[in-house]
């Protein structure tokens, strides 16, 4: 049975994931100088889990790269509440692509920072973690959004569109950020909430930028054949990326959106919607309104 294939049952190939092993593994040695999307997604984990008065004994770690979030926990008013967390980065470069090293029901706390964004089964991703977590377990999570690199993918495309005559997909087809709080309850998880953290990265040239995509380990790791830029199609890009939205001593933006999620497994005492037709208070008594009928 083909995996790639619809009828097979099985979700779409969209990234290489032997090919994102290889990027990631080479982004080790440089990633220090590039991490700042990482630390900063890292930061906003370690500031639920301080908001968060919970201990977590059981804390998994799925980053592919969690030196930031083990760093700032350890700094964190948290920390003496988080169980040091045990990092499986070395299966974090395909999420979701095969079942996670985990027992069911075995985590009182999962995380997975900047990595999710990779996964062929997004749904399927957060449905292996929910069950990974024990009842009224926590999961804390962040992916690159769509706006992420939209000045890169443009400029990109038309480069290519004008020197070859046609072009391939540069940039990975990133989620919405406004999906995650129902891509969490799709997986199971309850109490879901997402939202959007946008950031805009300067840099000296096109160069820069790309150097920075390496060390991160955010290169193209798209499924199948990959046509290698040539060096025309990097001078027309740089060019038109500057020309578009450089600022007037040169230098070009770089938006980054990061997409923040939390989710908790079900259990019994976690707080629910009472049923509908159950107010004991008129809204518009509450709002000191006057109540009009229709048609009036």
């Amino acid at each position: 049975m083909n995996p790639s294939d619809p009828s097979s049952g099985g979700p779409p190939i969209i990234f290489d994931s032997a090919r994102r092993a290889t990027r990631l593994a080479r982004s080790f040695g440089r990633f220090a100088g590039a991490d700042f999307l990482h630390r900063r997604a890292a930061e906003n984990a370690v500031a639920s889990l301080e908001a968060t008065l919970r201990d977590f004994p059981v804390a998994v770690d799925l980053s592919a790269h969690p030196s930031p979030f083990a760093e700032l926990l350890t700094q964190s008013i948290a920390a003496h509440r988080v169980g040091l967390p045990r990092s499986m980065a070395g299966g974090a470069a395909a999420p979701g692509a095969t079942s996670l090293p985990i027992a069911d029901g075995s985590a009182d706390l999962v995380v997975s920072l900047m990595t999710l964004h990779w996964a062929n089964d997004l749904p399927g991703a957060l449905a292996q973690i929910r069950r990974a977590l024990k009842p009224d377990g926590l999961f804390l999570g962040t992916l690159l959004g769509a706006g992420t690199l939209k000045e890169l993918r443009a400029v990109l495309t038309e480069a290519e569109l004008s020197e070859r005559g046609g072009a391939q997909a540069r940039i990975s087809p990133f989620a919405d950020g406004y999906d995650g709080a129902a891509l969490l309850q799709r997986a199971g998880f309850a109490l879901p909430v997402s939202d959007v953290d946008r950031l805009t990265v300067t840099y000296p040239d096109l160069s820069a930028l790309i150097r920075d995509l390496r060390s991160m380990g955010e290169t193209n790791v798209l499924a199948g054949v990959i046509r290698p830029l040539n060096r025309s199609i990097l001078l027309r890009a740089a060019v038109l990326y500057g020309q578009r939205h450089g600022d007037a001593e040169g230098r070009i933006p770089a938006t980054f959106e990061i997409v923040n999620l939390a989710g908790w497994a079900p259990h019994e005492r976690q707080p629910r919607p009472l049923p509908r037709g159950s107010a004991q208070t008129r809204l518009a008594d509450a709002l000191g309104v006057i109540e009009h009928k229709p048609g009036r």
